[in-house]
């Protein structure tokens, strides 16, 4: 057995120190929307002093600015403080296996401009060639100065060319050891972050949606496959190789899913809790996915093969969501991803009410429909470089380098 180096704790410099509390007065004015520095100092602990000094660099940095006075108080009324959306931008792509969409969103993650298609299984020359044809055309429409990108980030399911899913030609192994860096190499020259879309997700959530409410949670994807994360104390948890939240490759009770998994005949959550395992259960009906996403209304027909997917998709997810009760006590549980809201709402209404029934767990964390729209991976993608630029990173204080001689 091969031994884990033990974590290294050390103090810091205040350099380093100054630094954290320029991040995290930032991140609290961003998720506050408009703060006064008292609000400012109760929120982060730092004193009075120390946020003053904070507060006139990220003025003249441009990236708050002052917006009008709190008023109801006595005296001098406080001055709001609230980020500038204009500050800076940054570009967000998500890859999967039924399409690709490409964002631009400004710093307080506002979609300014979108691209998308879909198409089955796309290869690096179409991500690249989408990217490259669109990404002017995006900050044209918006009015976005180029120089004031900070970076690009990119979300995409882990091992997007190895999973065996219904459809996949041969030629998708050209995923496998792709450098994604490349692929957004022209014609910006930014720094690419790239990140597992369920990750990607869940970070989106904490930053912006129902993850605001909420320090600990576990995000489910519904993409062409199914990913999870989890969020715990306000910072995403990876494991010990980075591969936490697998939800899709859990295995299930015999004659729970669609079809068998690649792996010894078993069923995995994902052959049927998936856009994938929707688009095969409606085959079986003479429907197709197209019938579901992004129409406004469903026939009767469809409706009925919906709701029979909506009861054995909530009694596959039955579960695993047992064990998530039981081992990591989310608060609660948050499902995103591309199905249709009321569809998210349906399969969440049908695993609340059948898990009461099939657990035993002393807590049940609420399944709820997430809050950012089905563009949550490329969003959060976005979000990757305002993280590693201008936004508190967990141990932030912790030295990970080599103590000194």
């Amino acid at each position: 057995m091969t031994e884990q180096t033990p974590p290294r704790l050390s103090g810091t410099n205040l350099e380093r120190a100054a630094d954290h509390n320029q991040r995290v007065t930032l991140h609290a004015i961003r998720l506050g929307k408009s703060l006064t520095r008292v609000d400012l100092a109760r929120i982060t602990g730092l004193t009075g002093p120390a946020i003053a000094n904070i507060t006139r660099r990220l003025l003249q940095e441009g990236m708050i600015e002052e917006a009008g006075q709190r008023r109801g108080g006595r005296g001098q009324p406080p001055t709001k403080l609230v980020v500038r959306r204009d500050a800076c931008y940054s570009i967000g792509v998500n890859i999967d296996r039924d399409h690709i969409t490409i964002v631009l969103v400004d710093f307080s993650a506002e979609i300014l401009a979108r691209k998308s298609i879909e198409i089955d299984f796309a290869l690096p020359d179409d991500v690249r060639d989408l990217f490259r044809g669109s990404v002017r055309a995006l900050l044209k429409s918006a009015k976005v100065d180029p120089a004031k990108l900070v970076g690009i980030g990119v979300a995409r399911p882990d091992d997007l060319g190895r999973v065996a899913l219904p459809g996949r030609p041969a030629a998708y192994a050209a995923w496998d050891g792709i450098d994604m860096a490349t692929l957004f190499e022209k014609p910006l020259s930014l720094p690419v972050f790239v990140e597992n879309d369920a990750a990607a997700a869940a970070t989106g959530e904490m930053q912006l949606g129902l993850g605001q409410n909420y320090s600990s949670f576990f995000y489910i994807l519904v993409s062409s496959g199914l990913g999870g994360g989890f969020v715990a104390d306000g910072a995403y948890v990876r494991g010990a190789h980075g591969r936490s939240g697998e939800l899709g490759f859990m295995t299930t009770g015999a004659g729970a899913g669609a079809g068998t998994a690649a792996a010894g005949g078993r069923e995995t959550v994902q052959t049927l809790v998936s856009l994938s395992g929707l688009a095969a259960h409606l085959s079986g009906s003479a429907f197709a996915i197209g019938d579901v996403l992004h129409q406004a209304a469903w026939s009767p027909a469809v409706e009925r093969c919906l709701d029979e997917w909506v009861e054995r998709a909530a009694r596959t997810l039955c579960t695993p969501l047992d064990a998530i009760n039981c081992l990591i006590n989310p608060a609660v549980i948050l499902i995103g991803g591309r199905l249709p809201s009321r569809l998210v709402e349906k399969v969440a209404d049908r695993v609340n009410a059948m898990i009461r029934d099939a657990t035993d767990a002393p807590q049940i964390a609420p399944v709820r429909r997430a809050a950012l729209s089905e563009d949550a991976p490329a969003v959060g993608a976005a979000i990757l470089p305002f993280s590693h630029f201008l936004l508190p990173k967990a141990g932030a204080l912790w030295k990970d380098s080599a103590p000194a001689d």
